[in-house]
């Protein structure tokens, strides 16, 4: 087991709608917010159940759409847990302005939702040129972006990951490829061919423990593989708890059984190492 765990994609609701008001991406709020929110006190407590020692929390676009303020909240009363990954809308001309805002607030990493339970097709502006300047930002802050997105958007992704070589991109659930047709994987390939690009990390979360003993898929071929193509030191855990119904101790030991066929030293990469590469912050004082 981990010495130690750490969680890069949990999220908090707020029981205080008048303080952290509803402002869903899409028009509105996803179910799963709505119906077993978990506030930061609780999320606390879920995580010493669970023996997870720290986490960044991700902004509930789907509850929040680019409000962060409960995150940041949640950040400022206990630093030494937490760390968090905002929303913006980098579309807009004032984006640089609101990132450097919401770095300043102790947020480290930043998320583009483009496709999820509130928005069901892949939105087209991934690679539109008034993204550059939030990606410009995102360079000088030395912060990774999480892309919540598909498959489909993969091109778009390049052409940033090429315009912009410096900056960390964590695929949000893998970009949920197709893995039920087992070895050699095929059907994931545009997702295997983005290893080329160094600055590529992998986000597994229940989702990808799913896939992966759907069809003829097992976790003793698929992980293996992905760690051979991407390294260990380039994937990180996260529970989407509770977007995932939880409790999170149970979403965590489904990942560690998933990996069990990982010598140690990858299994410690991608509880804990990883996420401490991406977010520093995360690291022991």
């Amino acid at each position: 087991m981990p010495s130690k765990t750490i969680d890069i994609h949990p999220h908090i609701i707020g029981d205080d709608d008048k303080r952290y008001p509803r402002a869903p991406l899409g028009g509105h709020q996803s179910d799963w917010s709505r119906l077993r929110p978990v506030t930061v006190d609780h999320m606390i407590a879920a995580m010493d159940e669970a023996d997870v020692d720290k986490s960044a929390i991700v902004q509930a676009s789907t509850c929040y759409g680019y409000d962060n303020s409960y995150v940041a909240d949640a950040i400022t009363a206990h630093p030494n847990r937490f760390t968090g990954v905002f929303s913006v809308d980098v579309l807009a001309a004032d984006a640089p302005k609101r990132m450097r805002y919401w770095f300043g607030r102790g947020l480290t990493g930043m998320r583009l939702f483009t496709i999820g339970s509130t928005m069901t097709t892949q939105a087209d502006w991934i690679d539109d040129p008034r993204v550059y300047p939030a990606w410009e930002a995102a360079s000088e802050l030395d912060i990774p972006i999480c892309m919540q997105m598909s498959q489909q958007g993969f091109p778009q992704l390049v052409n940033l990951l090429k315009r912009f070589p410096h900056v960390k991109v964590i695929l949000d659930h893998l970009s949920r490829p197709v893995l039920e047709d087992g070895p050699p994987y095929a059907a994931a390939a545009s997702l295997f061919e983005l290893a080329r690009f160094p600055t590529i990390y992998l986000k597994v979360t229940p989702r990808t423990f799913a896939e992966c003993r759907n069809g003829k898929a097992t976790p003793e071929t698929f992980f293996p593989k992905l760690v051979g193509e991407f390294g260990a030191f380039r994937i990180a855990w996260g529970s989407n708890y509770p977007a995932s119904e939880g409790p999170l101790k149970n979403l965590l030991a489904v990942a560690r059984a998933c990996v069990t066929c990982l010598p140690q030293p990858d299994q410690d990469w991608i509880f804990a190492r990883t996420a401490q590469s991406l977010y520093p912050a995360l690291r022991d004082n």
